[in-house]
């Protein structure tokens, strides 16, 4: 039986950045300018990888704050986050530095989470920029210089750089080498179209560790076949993930406290 590796991406940030819409235009190549607030939406992809079947799981959070619960499990239980604001409201990015707190309170590892902060809404900064990308990766390589982090800006919108975001999350998960030019046969297969839920079975997958040895081949076209089109959908429970390992709550209760956002 194949092995399974499994990584879970988890998109935070506040209500109307686009978190949905750059899930949707990387998995479906799709886009709407209607606004529908999500209270989680889980997205699931399989590939083969040699004897090696890689698990990608994005949860797409809601924006609002109105389940605490929720979003301390999603927080617990992730290998990989992306925090996305508006390059068009300051006070997304005030938002997204919350979300950062939240990480930094709740997981003692929060300097080896891989994170992208991304910067949606690019299309429309030429008039609107409120947030400069500058300000941005300033606060994450000096004020929180020890963070494997990456700053990007994108458009879900235009699909500018949608694709550069899992890329860059898939590199600093360690799945896919950094500064690999060589992004053709990798040998790479997708198992199984994508399905989306709004989250409520028992997930009995229990957070399996986001790496991979160094000697198993780079994925880079994980991102090229995620955004194939002809996805098919297939409904899941509600609730993604029940409960946290064991594990992750020890760290959760002794996550330190020596790193301040300024």
């Amino acid at each position: 039986m194949a092995d399974l590796e499994r990584i879970r991406l988890v998109l935070l940030g506040g209500a109307g950045v686009g978190k949905s819409s750059i899930v949707k235009r990387f998995l479906f190549k799709t886009y709407t300018d209607k606004y529908r607030a999500t209270v989680e939406d889980l997205y699931n992809r399989e590939y083969e990888l040699g004897g090696v079947t890689l698990k990608v799981d994005i949860l797409d959070t809601s924006g609002d704050m109105q389940f605490p619960a929720m979003r301390r499990l999603s927080i617990a239980t992730a290998h990989a986050f992306m925090l996305v604001y508006a390059s068009t409201s300051a006070q997304s990015f005030q938002c997204v530095q919350q979300c950062f707190e939240e990480i930094r309170e709740q997981r003692a590892d929060f300097q080896d989470v891989p994170i992208v902060i991304a910067g949606n809404k690019s299309d429309l900064a030429t008039t609107h920029r409120e947030v400069r990308v500058e300000e941005v990766t300033d606060w994450v390589y000096c004020e929180l210089p020890r963070l494997r982090a990456k700053v990007l800006e994108c458009s879900a919108r235009d699909d500018h750089n949608v694709k550069d975001l899992f890329k860059a999350l898939l590199s600093l998960s360690r799945f896919l080498p950094v500064g690999n030019s060589n992004e053709s046969n990798t040998g790479l297969k997708r198992r199984s179209s994508a399905y989306v839920s709004a989250s409520s079975s028992r997930n009995k997958n229990r957070n399996a560790s986001p790496s991979v040895s160094n000697d198993k081949k780079s994925i880079v076209e994980a991102v090229d076949v995620a955004s194939t089109s002809d996805a098919k959908l297939k409904p899941r429970s509600r609730s993604l993930i029940r409960r946290a390992s064991r594990k992750t709550k020890q760290q959760i209760n002794n996550a330190p406290e020596d790193c301040n956002v300024q």
